[in-house]
């Protein structure tokens, strides 16, 4: 795997595409962008949170600033798998990212509170002491929810600042918390949608535009621990309603079996 950058800030931009557009955009983007040397990766994520869940809830307030801590792997973790403790923040609709990388088995104990803080060369330990920080003030703050996807990420032919990224098979669990057992959660998009992301350091380049326009390509609000958190919320609810409901019929069926016991002994 290739050297990868500690610190990003950019402008992303976020697109849904139906299976038919995915397609039409592939072919026009030829010139334009091509695979990066990685290809298709599969991306698996852990994202830390409070017990209510307090950093996703405040991020889907859409505030002018938000931030995200999570843990990152390039394919199933084993021990010693590099991995990324990543902190990302959003402030008036620019994206910083900063992160540093350990082992898998290193960052999990570095992302306990009373642990010893990463150790990383270089701009590596302002980063720890960024994470720590968070671990600090976020009372309670746990693996919450473990997001993961297919993705192919594109890079300019031309200009290698821009990244295009498709991701698919979008997937959540709040159950496998551990990123050396994949992930085999619940699928977040609709069967034949694709995720797009625009990753640039200013504005849309004139000739996306243009080719988004002809194909009907219209940037959207999308948020994977989001969407995942949305759903699971979705499904507690659907499920409480349903108790409620069962509770409720075998409540008012109670007289009704005492009538009839009645009825039966006169």
């Amino acid at each position: 795997m290739g050297k990868f950058k500690a610190v990003f800030e950019r402008v992303e931009k976020k697109y849904v595409l139906s299976e038919e557009q995915y397609r039409a955009l592939r072919e026009r983007l030829q010139g334009i962008a091509k695979v990066d040397e990685y290809g298709e990766t599969g991306i698996y994520n852990i994202y830390y949170d409070t017990p209510d869940f307090h950093l996703i809830r405040q991020s889907l307030r859409k505030p002018k600033y938000k931030e995200k801590l999570r843990l990152r792997s390039y394919g199933i973790a084993g021990d010693d798998t590099p991995s990324f403790i990543e902190i990302k923040k959003k402030f008036k609709g620019v994206v910083y990212k900063r992160r540093i990388e350990l082992p898998y088995e290193e960052a999990l104990h570095a992302l306990l509170a009373e642990e010893k803080e990463p150790e990383e060369k270089e701009d590596g330990n302002q980063i720890s002491h960024e994470i720590k920080y968070l671990l600090r003030h976020y009372e309670g703050i746990r693996p919450a929810m473990a997001v993961a996807y297919d993705r192919i990420a594109m890079i300019g032919e031309e200009d290698p600042e821009l990244r295009i990224t498709f991701d698919t098979n979008i997937r959540y669990s709040t159950t496998e918390l551990d990123l050396r057992k994949g992930n085999h959660g619940k699928q977040i998009l609709r069967p034949g949608e694709h995720l797009m992301e625009i990753k640039i350091t200013g504005a849309l380049p004139l000739v996306l535009a243009h080719i988004f326009s002809e194909l009907n390509i219209h940037p959207v609000t999308f948020s994977k621990y989001g969407r995942g958190y949305l759903q699971m919320r979705r499904e507690e609810m659907q499920g409480s309603i349903a108790r409620t409901v069962t509770q409720t019929q075998k409540t008012i069926a109670m007289p009704r079996r005492r009538l009839q016991r009645v009825a039966a002994s006169a």
